[in-house]
């Protein structure tokens, strides 16, 4: 039988692959927007800067100009190019870079007296320049009214030029999406790694051989804990497994030696015809006994496992008074109960607790059998003590085992199944209590504890 679990985790390089294009495609998309917003924010800066050194320029040189009186232009190493031209598009005053060509025809009105513009003529470099109009006033002083117009500019920078800043950004945008995709790739499958590792070693395991365990990273992240679990799950596994055959084992020989002599019984009825048959059907009848005995115990322990109890309040003080009544004959049966000891439970499995307790106590007692119930904190305790031998510390987890008997069990009780306390511990289990052995003077002393009832 193969362990299909490993088939359940995805593919490392289909989650790699699939993550790496999800953050290829998130990467671009930032990046195009970054490289958008980045490519208008240093446009904007540069000429917001241009622009306004070059109205500084244009105003102050409007500033000095006096009737009868225009000063030259003043132009600066930021700003090389400074005009003046009249109406008709004459050049009256330039700085010695500037020429004898208007630097653009823009005409700023009256109201709007300056204006940012970028001039790119046909088969030479592109200016940046303000137009600025001289006011009406100092044109009436100077020109009769006449309007000027200045204009103060400068090269645009190699930066602005065409779609050269756009290539620029673009590029450092792909160069860092690549990046970023790479490293993503990278970090992903060092995740991964471990996961694929565990699947691997996962689908190598079968129900032939459950003591292997998926590699286990260190620290204490998501895939440890992954890991971790899946040891622990696996660990779950194997002892439930090897339970199962240790108890398949014993059921097989539990059950051999009845069946035998139910066998051989019936087989010298069938090869000697002057025995008797009813003889050996009598004969027969007790190893019979005993297999039912042992099958009906047996169902009665998978029934515990595999079918929750139906519950219900249980005076555990009056049930044990009467489980304790009930046992007239053999060793006698001293009982004390605290009032009002209430748990939620199945009154025939809780009974039948107590009466298998009662029935080992008095077979290994040699004068007396006491039986107590009381209350502990927030848990009930039903005491079975006898005075007999006592059970050994290193059995006293074994005897709840199930076939498991010991020397004087077998003496005392040849035909027991050995059954009973597996049961009685598979009961106070499935009420969320315990049964156990603990330490006496004398005898053996088996409590149980279940939680009390409440409210």
């Amino acid at each position: 039988m193969r362990i299909r679990l490993g088939t359940f985790l995805p593919l490392s390089h289909s989650i790699q692959a699939r993550v790496t294009l999800a953050v290829a495609a998130v990467s671009v998309l930032v990046a195009a927007v970054i490289a958008v917003g980045l490519c208008l924010l240093i446009r904007h800066r540069v000429e917001s800067e241009i622009f306004m050194e070059t109205r500084r320029v244009a105003t102050e040189w409007i500033g000095l100009m006096e009737r009868g009186q225009v000063p030259p232009p003043t132009p600066t190493a930021r700003v090389p190019l400074v005009q003046l031209v009249d109406s008709r598009g004459r050049v009256t005053a330039a700085g010695p870079m500037a020429g004898d060509r208007p630097l653009s025809t823009v005409r700023p009105t009256e109201e709007d007296r300056f204006r940012d513009v970028t001039e790119c003529p046909e088969s030479e470099r592109c200016v940046m320049l303000t137009a600025a109009r001289v006011p009406s006033f100092q044109a009436r002083e100077l020109w009769r009214g006449e309007p000027h117009f200045v204009y103060a500019g400068t090269d645009q920078p190699p930066a602005l030029r065409g779609q050269r800043l756009e290539l620029l950004i673009g590029t450092g945008g792909v160069l860092l999406a690549s990046l970023w995709t790479w490293t993503t790739w990278r970090a992903t499958g060092r995740i991964l790694c471990p996961i694929n590792a565990i699947r691997q070693r996962m689908s190598e395991i079968n129900a032939n051989d459950l003591s292997l365990r998926v590699p286990q990273p260190s620290g204490r992240d998501e895939i440890a804990q992954l890991a971790r679990a899946a040891n622990q799950t696996l660990g779950r596994l194997e002892s439930a497994v090897t339970r199962q055959r240790e108890f398949a084992a014993v059921v097989s020989h539990e059950l051999k030696s009845p069946l035998t002599g139910l066998r051989t019984g019936l087989e010298e009825a069938l090869l000697y015809p002057e025995i008797d048959a009813r003889q050996a059907i009598a004969r027969t009848l007790p190893a019979a006994d005993r297999m039912q005995q042992i099958i009906d115990e047996l169902l009665a322990f998978a029934r515990l496992r595999n079918t929750p109890c139906s519950s219900e309040p249980v005076d555990l003080g009056a049930l044990v008074r009467a489980e304790a009544a009930a046992r007239t004959t053999g060793v006698p049966v001293h009982a004390r109960a605290e009032p009002d000891v209430r748990v939620l439970g199945n009154r025939v499995q809780l009974a039948s607790i107590v009466t298998n307790l009662l029935v080992n106590a008095q077979r290994h007692a040699t004068g007396q059998v006491d039986v107590s119930a009381e209350r502990a904190g927030a848990q009930a305790l039903v005491v079975v003590l006898d005075d007999g031998d006592g059970v050994d510390e290193k059995d006293r987890e074994r005897i709840f085992e199930p076939f498991t008997r010991l020397e004087a069990g077998r003496r005392l009780d040849p035909d027991g199944s050995g059954l009973g306390l597996a049961l009685c511990r598979a009961i106070a289990v499935a009420h969320d209590g315990s049964l156990c052995v603990e330490d006496s003077p004398h005898g053996a002393r088996f409590v149980l504890r279940l939680p009390l009832l409440t409210g």
